[in-house]
């Protein structure tokens, strides 16, 4: 199932050996940022990713330089976060964040056919559930316009960041306060119709689900 992939050399405690953990994180987070060396330079582009599996998804133009330069075999890595809360101490010097982030190292390859199709179909239910039945198949000229590349998860790294604030004694006596103030999660909405929208086209179950955070 894909083991760590660095040996951490600080704040070992907070990393997590825990493919669930990572299965987790990757499913819940929807933009992640990928690294690679594309025409002599490092870059790291903000993308959408799913997991399909053991593997993950991204897709992209194939005009695009750095999706070119993945689907030829870069090196690359796939970093998610998500951010949980503040954690306030009694100093700004122990004061952090509460978060869960993963980096996946690996090499992606380009997806054909079917696999592509299906690729495609599971990126767009990850971002939208249920849209895929509410639209028309995308169209030849679209597919290839696009490339689906996939990345198997083999290296990677989890690290989790939920404690208490860690105070000294002296602090802890203090008259600071001192907890965690978690960020909810805010569903999204009300939703905005397109201002050329044909009407009598009402908000579509996969829009709604949205809105009502299913």
């Amino acid at each position: 199932m894909g083991s760590q992939s660095t040996d951490p050399t600080r704040l070992r405690g907070l990393y997590v050996d825990d493919r669930s953990a990572l299965d987790q994180l990757l499913d819940e987070v929807v933009l992640a940022q990928v690294g690679l060396i594309a025409a002599d330079r490092a870059v790291v582009i903000p993308t959408a990713m799913a997991r399909d599996g053991d593997r993950l998804l991204i897709h992209g133009s194939t005009g695009s330089g750095w999706m070119t330069a993945l689907a030829a075999g870069a090196d690359a890595c796939v970093s998610v976060t998500a951010l949980d809360g503040v954690i306030v101490a009694r100093s700004t010097f122990e004061s952090s964040f509460a978060y869960r982030s993963a980096t996946v190292f690996g090499h992606f390859v380009a997806l054909a056919g079917g696999d592509k199709k299906r690729g495609l179909t599971t990126l767009t239910e990850k971002f939208i559930p249920g849209r895929n039945g509410e639209v028309r198949a995308s169209t030849a000229r679209e597919l290839a316009a696009t490339l689906v590349l996939s990345m198997p998860i083999e290296k990677w790294t989890v690290k989790v960041s939920s404690s208490w604030p860690e105070d000294p004694d002296d602090d802890v006596t203090g008259p600071a306060w001192a907890g965690i103030v978690p960020f909810g999660r805010q569903p999204a909405g009300p939703a905005r119709s397109a201002p050329d929208l044909t009407p009598g086209i009402d908000v579509p179950p996969s829009v709604l689900a949205l809105i009502d955070g299913q």
